[in-house]
């Protein structure tokens, strides 16, 4: 049985690939999933971001086409055991938070359209901490009031 969190965490998609293919940041992602042995919100919009990443790593050359089919079955395992937990998006909601964000930050902290989908969806499904691994993302994540962390 999945293990649910009170407030939940939210992992953008650079935090959940160091999780499933080795990176500069694999090490810190790694870590904190050790001290904060909770399931991560893993929503339809993260699932194909994550997968295509995966998948990109394969035509860039960073990973072997092995490595990456191995880290695509791993996220289907995750879900399977709750690790990774499958919520459920609104989009509508998710869309009016972003241009509301962008509205207030975007000027300021050239964040990008993906970077805002990524922090009202958090902020959608009440997410109490949001992890990322990008300097942008992390600012926007602050500014729009969530506990944010970079690894």
């Amino acid at each position: 049985m999945p293990r649910t969190a009170k407030f939940p965490i939210y992992a953008d998609t650079s935090f959940l690939f160091s999780l499933f293919l080795p990176d500069t940041n694999t090490a810190g992602a790694i870590r904190f999933l050790k001290t904060h042995p909770t399931p991560l919100v893993f929503t339809a919009w993260q699932r194909c971001e994550l997968r295509n990443a995966i998948r990109l790593s394969v035509f860039r050359g960073n990973h072997d086409n092995q490595t990456a089919t191995a880290a695509l079955q791993r996220i289907d395992i995750d879900v399977a055991q709750g690790d990774l937990a499958d919520t459920p998006l609104v989009w509508p909601v998710v869309l009016d938070k972003a241009e509301a964000l962008s509205a207030r930050h975007a000027m300021q902290l050239g964040v990008r359209a993906l970077d805002l989908l990524h922090v009202a969806a958090a902020i959608s499904v009440g997410a109490g901490r949001f992890l990322t691994c990008d300097s942008r993302q992390l600012a926007l994540a602050r500014a729009a009031g969530l506990r944010a962390g970079k690894i």
